[in-house]
């Protein structure tokens, strides 16, 4: 069966982009594909956290798994820290990963502009990004445009120890997402939507409340044409908002085009936010019903024994291949 790696770090209060780009996409996985959803806490201390929000952060991306449809028995659900292989063989895929390989990560030349100090493992994470993917045989990986050089890295990683030490890893394949992918700010359509923004309007979070909700969709930012017309190249903006109405709404593009043609961009925009809310409101109170329940404590624990025994088997087989001493 075909098998899917994926995760969402706990590095902030998860947006709506985090619903486009990763839980709506992942409910609709688990029916196809056998799905591995971690949190990616390792991940998330390549930069400053504060011990107690990360804590509570990955619970809280636990929880909207569930609280999003994830279902625990179609999927594994875990931490990755819980799973000790992931740093075992990050360090492992670091040994065949070139220093020119990691310097030309975009996202590390993102993160680490204009900081004083930066952390190593901010450089060297993409290894350990690869050891996620290739712990779990995974056979497809959805990504983002921000993700691509990621997985083809991993690609590259997985050939050259093939190469070098006989077949051990699978050749992931990326599953590309075109709608919803990668949601942008409402205040500015050039950049991804992000709690970092000063702007608090810019951004919707899964936990807004509905009249919240309506503030900022009220306030997002448009242009002078008066279209709801879906054109990323002369319509950014509007485009943004069109692609948002479609993942909340399950609806084609088309659809949203024709019903609100020629009505400007009022009426668009009050729809928008009340089919975003219908959408949350369950998945809301799904989460406060869970995130601090037992269920939640017994959905990662045995989400990680059965992690862990798909990823130890993969790293077994990458130490022998790589010559050094096993006991089974």
């Amino acid at each position: 069966m075909k098998r899917v790696l994926s995760g969402i770090k706990p590095s902030g209060e998860l947006n709506i982009g985090g619903f486009g780009g990763a839980l709506n996409p992942f409910v609709a996985m688990q029916e196809e594909y056998e799905c591995y959803f971690f949190i990616p806490d390792l991940h998330a201390v390549t930069v400053s956290q504060d011990p107690r929000e990360l804590f509570q952060r990955s619970k809280d991306i636990a929880a909207f798994y569930l609280a999003a449809g994830i279902d625990p028995r179609k999927a594994v659900i875990f931490i990755q820290s819980q799973v000790a292989a992931h740093a075992e063989l990050g360090w492992l895929m670091e040994t065949q990963a070139h220093v020119g390989e990691l310097n030309r990560m975009t996202q590390f030349k993102e993160k680490s502009d204009g900081r004083e100090a930066v952390s190593s493992a901010l450089f060297t994470y993409p290894a350990l990004m690869a050891a996620d993917i290739l712990l779990y045989q995974a056979t497809h990986v959805p990504v983002g445009d921000d993700q691509k050089q990621h997985l083809e890295l991993t690609r590259d990683l997985a050939e050259r120890f093939n190469n070098r030490f006989g077949p051990t890893f699978a050749m992931p394949e990326p599953i590309i997402q075109t709608i919803g992918s990668r949601i942008m700010g409402l205040d500015d359509p050039a950049k991804k939507m992000s709690k970092s923004n000063p702007n608090v309007s810019s951004y919707v979070l899964m936990l807004d409340s509905p009249e919240t909700i309506r503030k900022k969709f009220a306030r997002a930012v448009t242009d002078s044409e008066m279209s709801v017309r879906y054109d990323w190249e002369l319509k950014p903006a509007v485009s943004n908002l069109i692609e948002i109405y479609a993942v909340f709404s399950g609806e084609p593009i088309e659809t949203i085009e024709r019903r609100y043609e020629g009505q400007g961009y009022g009426g668009f925009k009050k729809d928008l936010a009340e089919v975003v809310i219908e959408k949350l409101i369950p998945i809301q109170q799904r989460y406060h019903e869970i995130v601090h329940s037992e269920e939640l404590t017994r959905v990662l624990k045995e989400g990680a024994a059965r992690a862990a025994e798909v990823a130890s088997e993969t790293l077994v087989k990458a130490k022998k291949a790589m010559g050094f001493v096993t006991f089974e």
